[in-house]
């Protein structure tokens, strides 16, 4: 009878005796998530299942990341197999619009150019002495887009998904912290107020329909790995504009990115588990992922510099800042900056069509890496 108490009383008191001091700190961390995305509104829709996640996973003896936990399950079916984020592309695509881009083909090369810090990073990431697929992978957080850095690193590295998917949601919710002082640095007070005409062009049907097609037939070409990718955002992409498919426009917009969102933050949060996740090297990759993104939109700027000085000041350089994939936030960012210098600057569209060439950009980098990797025998 003593001993069936003192069992009880053991169970009852177990998880405070194992818990461990990095489980504290991650809960902890947990917490600031959850605030900073329900109190202060930064991707409340991904920050709240990591958060919740991150609390769950550090919770001692509930092994729910066990081979039988229910974290375990859902990661396994979705993050593992790359179900989740290609099921989130196809909603991206249907709530994309690449008018801005069809009527501005130049804004492609911003898109370009706001991904040279995935490049930059894994070169220096390389210098420091991480392994070819780690380097990759944490250069990728460069493109600003939780779902192709968490597709790549569930290629690459997957005991880097935590670090990098947490590293790559934040600094995507801390884009309009992060660019603004970057902009200002890198712009001249002349080029600030440069007022961009609008030379709207009507964009036909056919070239709208054809749009997301050549993408994924010449992209896939160009890299066959990265063409689930491609095809996933073409595809939604395509089912908008069709106009055909309203039923499964609606539902790749609403009910299927809904329910993958909540099952990939609730799985991302369950890889932040104390013992994995607090160790230098966690730093090393926040650090280097910071580098990524202030390279992207150095990198942005600068070419619309260049624009700026080829079109005779016709092109507001601050566009280049929204070459990277952060759809819309970095184009919100472009706009708000613009009004600041010039109440008549009204950037939003051509900063929209950077902001989209920088989402195909960024899927097209990691398609390119994929590919590459796999031609070097590195995969």
């Amino acid at each position: 009878m003593e001993s069936t108490l003192a069992d009880a009383l053991m169970a009852l008191v177990g998880g405070f005796i194992n818990i461990h001091w990095t489980n504290i700190v991650m809960i902890i961390v947990g917490c600031v998530l959850l605030y900073l995305g329900i109190k202060k509104g930064f991707e409340p829709l991904l920050l709240v299942p990591i958060g919740f996640g991150c609390i769950l996973v550090n919770i001692p003896l509930a092994e729910l990341m066990d081979e039988h936990g229910f974290l375990r399950i859902i990661y396994d079916f979705g993050v593992i197999t790359e179900l989740f984020p290609l099921f989130i592309f196809i909603g991206i695509g249907a709530m994309t619009d690449f008018r801005p881009l069809i009527e501005n083909p130049y804004t492609f090369l911003l898109g370009a150019a706001g991904q040279f810090g995935i490049f930059l990073t894994l070169l220096l990431a390389l210098a420091l002495g991480f392994p070819n697929k780690d380097a990759m992978t944490i250069g990728i957080i460069g493109a600003c887009d939780g779902p192709t850095v968490i597709y790549v690193a569930s290629k690459y590295a997957r005991h880097l998904l935590g670090p990098v998917s947490v590293a790559a949601y934040s600094y995507m919710a801390l884009v309009p912290v992060l660019q603004p002082p970057i902009m200002r640095l890198l712009t001249t007070s002349k080029e600030k107020v440069t007022v961009m005409r609008s030379d709207k062009k009507a964009v036909s049907k056919k070239a709208v329909l054809l749009f997301p097609l050549v993408i994924t037939i010449i992209g896939g070409i160009i890299a066959p790995k990265g063409l689930p990718l491609i095809g996933t955002i073409m595809l939604g992409n395509f089912l908008k504009e069709s106009g055909a498919v309203a039923r499964l426009t609606r539902a790749a917009e609403n009910e299927i990115t809904n329910i993958v969102t909540l099952l990939l933050g609730i799985s991302i949060g369950a890889t932040m588990n104390g013992d994995m996740f607090l160790k230098p090297t966690t730093l090393l990759i926040f650090g280097l992922g910071f580098l990524a993104i202030c390279l992207d939109t150095v990198c942005g700027i600068m070419f619309g510099k260049l624009l700026y000085v080829i079109t005779r000041g016709k092109i507001n350089p601050l566009i280049g800042a929204a070459g990277i994939s952060a759809f819309p936030m970095s184009a919100r960012v472009v706009q708000r900056e613009g009004q600041k210098y010039n109440k008549r600057n009204y950037l939003l569209m051509p900063a929209m069509a950077a902001n989209a060439g920088g989402q195909v950009g960024s899927i097209m980098a990691a398609a390119v890496m994929l590919s590459v990797s796999q031609g070097m025998g590195i995969l």
